[in-house]
């Protein structure tokens, strides 16, 4: 269980360059502070946006498969391997139970 407690720290803004460009500067305003924060995300962050494009192209079911398996269906040419299905199902209980124990 995680503890969330209330910050009295107001969080920083993220500025664009744009922005930056046109707040002022130390020098041209002497009285006003610079409280911007520059946030700089890494490879790791280009690498996921990355993944994520190329995921959202991928298609989550195989049409032709699909289109098959309901071709055989209304042929009557399906047949359930029952015992792959329940081989199937009892390693998914394993490791559902493996990970909840770590």
């Amino acid at each position: 269980m995680m503890k969330i407690e209330k910050n009295s720290k107001p969080l920083p803004t993220v500025t664009s360059g744009e922005e930056r460009a046109r707040a002022p500067t130390a020098s041209s305003a002497n009285s006003t502070q610079s409280t911007a924060t520059s946030v700089h995300l890494g490879a790791t962050s280009a690498q996921l946006q990355k993944m994520e494009s190329s995921m959202a192209n991928t298609p989550l079911v195989d049409a032709a498969k699909v289109a098959d398996i309901k071709q055989a269906i209304s042929e009557g040419r399906f047949q359930v391997n029952s015992s792959a299905v329940a081989d199937g199902l009892i390693q998914t209980v394993q490791d559902l139970i493996s990970a909840h124990k770590t």
